[in-house]
């Protein structure tokens, strides 16, 4: 792994991405008890003023069935900004001017990270209905 993070940096565009947290409420008074009880919720999460969400990641070459397969990984943090009223973690978010200095291999990864973005506004995901493959004309 070491070997990718100065090696083998990749990026994940994204329009968004789901993670599952407690409700916010404007004024919730509840205990962190009564707070962690209440169900989780799936929240659609992206970069403020942004349609694209670029998430940093490593990938590797694994080999399946005699070909060589690409994997990668997508690398968090400690949740900042609003995310940390929903979640613990969080992506690594990369800013769109940063998106070559964190592929380039000779490029300083620690310091691209410490640039992290961290606005992030999110909302309730809305789950849309799965058709059977049957359904599904080409």
């Amino acid at each position: 792994m070491t070997d990718s993070w100065y090696r083998r940096r990749c990026v994940i565009p994204a329009s968004w991405y789901y993670e599952w947290g407690y409700p916010v409420y404007d004024d919730d008074s509840r205990s962190i008890t009564e707070h962690r009880n209440t169900k989780k919720v799936k929240f659609a999460i992206q970069t403020e003023g942004s349609d694209i969400t670029y998430i940093a990641g490593l990938y590797r070459y694994e080999e399946h069935d005699g070909m060589q397969v690409p994997m990668f990984s997508v690398l968090t943090r400690e949740a900042a900004g609003t995310v940390k009223d929903i979640h613990d973690r969080m992506p690594v978010i990369l800013d769109k001017d940063n998106i070559l200095e964190w592929i380039r291999p000779n490029g300083d990864p620690s310091a691209i990270v410490e640039k992290a973005l961290s606005n992030m506004v999110f909302e309730r995901a809305v789950d849309y209905p799965r058709f059977p493959p049957e359904t599904i004309t080409a």
